[in-house]
């Protein structure tokens, strides 16, 4: 059991870490987006964007690849009503 807790603090602390750095660089694009001054040179606006998206792209495989599949779907109660009280239909 004693295991089990330490890889669960480990999993833990991954997840606050993985946490902390998408939102570290979400508020660092966000910010720098924000410190574009108006009128300024499009190439800069069109840099930061392909670096957002870039990086976006990069956080949603991430994401994905490490999201479990979901589960099967489970069967249809054998009784096709829905209700495990009733008994099943015959035809």
């Amino acid at each position: 059991m004693a295991g089990q807790l330490d890889d669960l603090a480990v999993v833990v602390t991954e997840i606050g870490t993985v946490d902390e750095s998408a939102e570290t660089l979400i508020t660092g694009l966000a910010d720098r987006l924000a410190a574009v001054p108006a009128g300024a040179d499009p190439n800069i606006m069109a840099s930061l964007i392909a670096e957002l998206r870039a990086k976006a792209a990069h956080l949603a495989a991430c994401v994905s690849a490490n999201t479990p599949a979901a589960p099967p779907t489970p069967p249809a109660p054998a009784n096709m009503t829905g209700d495990p009280t009733m008994p099943p239909k015959t035809s």
